[in-house]
């Protein structure tokens, strides 16, 4: 988790939303690292998980990401949860719990839906306080940017 914390306070930089991923192989070394990067490219898709599960994958030549685990520093969307899944990720981390939009727990359950073929094991809550303070730092200062 401290090397997506460390992912996240660099997404600072670029104005973007202090979320950030890795990608563990099985053997525990880092293959895909990530920030959300929504505002420096101008990308919907630039979530911090997707990002990371990209570079994972290409780092591995395959899609499939068996034995790897997902580590994140905010509880997974929709999109990313749904990622997840369809990449055969084996575990996804998370710290801080999102409850707008959580889809590992909080608003929907994505992967741990038994409709779907492939349900990752989900670990919650790691150095979730850190996480949270990181957004809320982030939030706090936009709105009083955004005051007259």
């Amino acid at each position: 988790m401290g090397a997506a914390l460390d992912e996240a306070r660099a997404a600072l930089v670029t104005g973007d939303v202090p979320i950030g991923a890795v990608v563990l192989s099985p053997a525990d070394a880092v293959i895909g690292t990530g920030r959300n990067v929504r505002e420096a490219s101008a990308d919907p898709t630039g979530h911090a998980e997707l990002v990371a599960i990209r570079a994972a994958a290409a780092s591995q030549g395959s899609w499939r990401l068996d034995g790897c685990t997902l580590v994140v520093t905010l509880e997974p969307c929709t999109m990313c949860a749904g990622a997840a899944v369809l990449a055969r990720l084996d575990r996804v981390v998370f710290g801080a719990f999102d409850p707008k939009a959580g889809a590992v727990g909080s608003l929907w359950d994505v992967v741990r839906d038994r409709r779907l073929n492939h349900r990752p094991e989900v670990v919650s809550g790691v150095r979730a306080d850190e996480s949270t303070i990181l957004l809320d730092d982030f939030f706090a200062a936009q709105r009083r940017r955004a005051q007259p």
